[in-house]
């Protein structure tokens, strides 16, 4: 890949990261899935490997489904890899959680997204304990 080709495919990865967590934060869980190849694995911050779209789809639903509250992904640091299609994003979770939102709870993690073209074939999570 020469440099040029480098810069837009890490360009093309940063926007494609950034699109997909923006989801999560409008918390759309079509839009969440639109981005998943038909045959994505999701490894959950517990080990557990959930590799068809109805099992990524049903982890992603407690997220975004209200249950957590209101939801906020803000990004900490980004790493992309071109070549290998590649990307690490550390992130702090804020959630929202009661009656008018009144508690606040957050959680640290890390995900490492594998995109092939513009589709995710592959999303570990880690969270801080």
């Amino acid at each position: 890949m020469n440099a040029t080709a480098m810069t837009d495919r890490r360009a093309e990865l940063d926007d494609l990261s950034t699109r997909f967590v923006g989801a999560f934060n409008r918390q759309n869980l079509d839009d969440i899935m639109s981005y998943f190849a038909d045959d994505a694995v999701y490894e959950d911050p517990y080990g557990k490997k959930h590799e068809t779209l109805d099992d990524i789809r049903a982890q992603f639903d407690v997220v975004v489904n209200g249950k957590l509250g209101k939801i906020s992904f803000e990004a900490e640091d980004r790493f992309i890899d071109p070549v290998a299609g590649k990307v690490m994003d550390s992130w702090v979770l804020r959630m929202w959680i009661g009656d008018e939102a009144k508690e606040e709870r957050t959680m640290r993690g890390l995900d490492l997204l594998h995109w092939d073209g513009d589709r995710l074939v592959r999303k570990i999570t880690y969270k801080q304990d």
